[in-house]
């Protein structure tokens, strides 16, 4: 395993625990709250990380790219990064107005990003067991 791998691993991984942390918590909270922001930026700037770290590998021909799984995989975490990114900024959009209404159903929209998250993380735990 090459040190590129270990770092683009370490980073998704971190993006599953900071962006579970945030949704889960903000889910048990009830509402919103800056905190649960600062989450969903953290677990999204690792996402972004590793995946840029395993985008360069798959270019240079550091891992397999090639088959099904991997187009699926692409194109699922592609849609997971949009989704991010959406949240995030639709988190920050509900904390500036202060509309409780909007903080107390917020995380309908955590979770449904949150799995929709994790099926490229479980794709790509598969592929990388197939090895």
């Amino acid at each position: 395993m090459t040190v590129q791998l270990i770092l683009a691993i370490v980073f998704i991984t971190l993006a599953l625990v900071f962006y579970t942390i945030g949704v889960w918590w903000e889910r048990r909270n009830g509402s919103l709250r800056i905190v649960h922001f600062v989450f969903f930026c953290m677990g999204l700037a690792c996402d972004i990380t590793g995946t840029t770290i395993m985008s360069v590998m798959a270019k240079t021909g550091n891992i397999n790219a090639d088959g099904g799984m991997v187009s699926i995989h692409g194109i699922t975490g592609a849609i997971a990064i949009v989704l991010m990114l959406l949240h995030a900024l639709w988190a920050l959009i509900v904390l500036v107005r202060k509309r409780d209404s909007e903080k107390h159903n917020f995380h309908r929209f955590s979770m449904f990003v949150w799995v929709i998250w994790l099926v490229p993380y479980l794709i790509g735990m598969i592929m990388g067991m197939k090895g």
